[in-house]
């Protein structure tokens, strides 16, 4: 750590206050004094001169639980400022764990399928050497450091297979099994978990509904009575707006179960953006009202881009979660042969025919050809920069054929991209203003053959700031930084303010871009050789600080590792309120 004084900048603080011109000492991982021609007093000095000063930005939803056990670094994350992630969303966490080896597989399957990580890596780097969550935690600090804060959910589906094994995923829980889960999760918040992630979303690659949505009302209370003992905590639930629409369901019954409690609420996705899911808004806009109306903290979650879909062979679960699981059994072939083999076969061909043809959801990329683009060839075989649309009635093919003999002319690695969904902007950006939403939603560290997440706050300050003017620049910068600190009860950052952490993010906006996305060769398979992921060059920032060590600087990622685990503020009166 090093004492830093940061010169000549204009400070945008993370509130949403006007910018001001003005100096940052930093010391002993602190902001320790704001103000004007701040002398030097023996420390670094850093010319920030017609650059911004802001709060380092928070990654609010990420999935690098499980892939920064062999990646450490989170590349590409500190070139883009991002300085704290929050793990554990969606009801997926690595903790707690059955004893059984059975259930430890159901996690990493759950992991793997979900999040779209090769499996093999899990079983080679994690050490899995934990039970309840706390021990995940000592075990995570003894084992792995990264350049990033982070802080983490735990999740309500391994909480339920930790007390049930495989059954969680075929029936209710006993009033024992929900006693073993209530012990679970008090631990999990007494060691500082962020709260209880849950799933009310999600069928696996086998169409089986995951084990949270078999959670019975008696379930949900006896964990939510836990949670009213640690007020400073959050409950967060992802709810379907996208494949079968029963958010709304959903928000009502959550609604009769959290009316009275002392519970901070989070609704991933809980305000639809997309155009296809308009139909669901006007509902899910009057469930969040109503939670709202009935005392119930309630943020709904957003993402200011929209979902990426790439299709590629090796491990995506676009297929499925498109609802065509004879595609997804070419992502399932465990060898590149046998994958070729499946979609030179005739009988699997007609399959696939009628399955993206009567099961694929309408607004899948399967449906929509034209938005479907062939541009990632393996071997340059080409066309590429064609729809498949354009690419099948060119042969008079159905597009699923076509889609086929693209990728065996150019080889099994191939990717196929989807264009953006269209979404309304407007409303994005009324939800970025709206002062209890959580934004800068990503993904990042998952679904890495499809980059999601990596480098998509760039976004705000290109398109929503420099280039659109929809919002202003303390606009955008409270969205990534002090308004979620206050969700997160995050409480010594995400403003520049004297005492709280440095983490800090500097950054001439003239030169901040989002990068066009890339392979990088350097994700282990677990077999002794490197796959691929999607990842992106550096935004990039001046300079990134992480407890007040810079993490990146000169154009590169500093080989650094300051990042340490964060807990909730514990306010202790609370507790006792709620205690009593």
């Amino acid at each position: 750590m090093s004492d830093l004084l940061i010169k000549h900048g204009t400070i945008v603080d993370g509130t949403g206050a006007p910018a001001f011109a003005g100096d940052v000492r930093v010391r002993d991982g602190v902001i320790a004094e704001i103000g004007t021609d701040l002398a030097p007093q023996g420390e670094r000095v850093f010319d920030a001169s017609g650059c911004f000063v802001t709060p380092g930005f928070i990654e609010s939803h990420t999935h690098y639980d499980a892939s920064m056990w062999w990646q450490p670094d989170l590349d590409p994350l500190p070139g883009f400022g991002a300085t704290t992630m929050i793990l554990g969303n969606c009801g997926f966490s690595m903790a707690p764990l059955h004893p059984s080896q059975e259930a430890k597989d159901e996690v990493m399957g759950i992991f793997s399928f979900f999040e779209d990580i090769p499996i093999e890596p899990f079983r080679q780097f994690v050490s899995w050497d934990w039970h309840s969550w706390s021990e995940y935690r000592a075990s995570f600090e003894k084992r792995i450091k990264v350049p990033l804060n982070y802080a983490s959910y735990v999740g309500h589906i391994p909480l339920r297979i930790a007390a049930m094994g495989t059954d969680a995923w075929n029936r209710a829980a006993t009033a024992d099994e929900i006693a073993v889960m209530a012990d679970l999760l008090d631990d999990a918040l007494a060691a500082g978990a962020l709260g209880l992630s849950d799933n009310m979303h999600d069928h696996d690659g086998d169409d089986r509904p995951v084990p949270t949505l078999l959670a019975d009302d008696a379930e949900f209370e006896a964990l939510f009575d836990v949670m009213d003992r640690y007020p400073s905590t959050c409950y967060q639930v992802i709810v379907d707006t996208f494949m079968r629409m029963t958010g709304p369901d959903n928000l009502k019954r959550l609604e009769n179960l959290l009316k009275g409690r002392k519970i901070r609420v989070q609704i991933a996705g809980g305000i639809p953006t997309l155009d296809f899911q308009k139909q669901i808004l006007p509902p899910m806009q009057a469930s969040i009202q109503s939670m709202r109306d009935a005392g119930i903290d309630v943020w709904p979650g957003f993402a200011h881009v929209s979902p990426t879909s790439t299709l590629s062979l090796v491990k995506s679960l676009i297929f499925a979660q498109s609802n065509d699981y004879v595609w997804h059994e070419v992502v399932l072939a465990e060898t590149h042969e046998e994958k070729r083999r499946l979609l030179a076969d005739p009988d699997w061909r007609a399959r696939a025919r009628e399955s993206w043809d009567n099961n694929a959801w309408p607004h899948s990329p399967l449906k929509n050809p034209q938005d479907l683009y062939l541009l990632d060839s393996e071997n340059g075989t080409g066309p590429v920069n064609v729809t498949l649309k354009d690419y099948a009635d060119s042969r008079g093919l159905h597009r699923s054929d076509a889609m086929a003999d693209w990728i065996l002319a150019n080889g099994t690695l191939s990717t196929v991209h989807m264009a953006p969904f269209p979404k309304d902007e407007d409303l994005t950006v009324a939800l970025m203003r709206d002062p209890r939403t959580v934004g800068n939603i990503s993904d990042a560290g998952a679904h890495l053959q499809m980059l999601c997440g990596g480098g998509e706050n760039a976004l705000l300050l290109t398109q929503y700031v420099r280039d659109e003017q929809k919002l202003s620049l303390e606009e955008a910068v409270h969205v990534m930084t002090g308004k979620l600190a206050e969700h997160f009860f995050l409480s010594d950052r995400g403003v520049i303010a004297e005492g709280k952490r440095a983490d800090i993010a500097v950054f001439n906006l003239d030169e901040v871009e989002r990068p066009q996305m890339e392979k990088a060769w350097d994700m282990p398979d677990g077999k002794g050789s490197m796959t691929w992921r999607f990842t992106r060059k550096p935004m990039p920032t001046r300079l990134t600080l992480v407890n007040g060590v810079p993490t990146f600087e000169n154009g590169a990622y500093t080989g650094a590792k300051p990042g340490q685990f964060l807990a909730p503020a514990n306010d202790t009166a609370l507790v006792a309120e709620a205690a009593e």
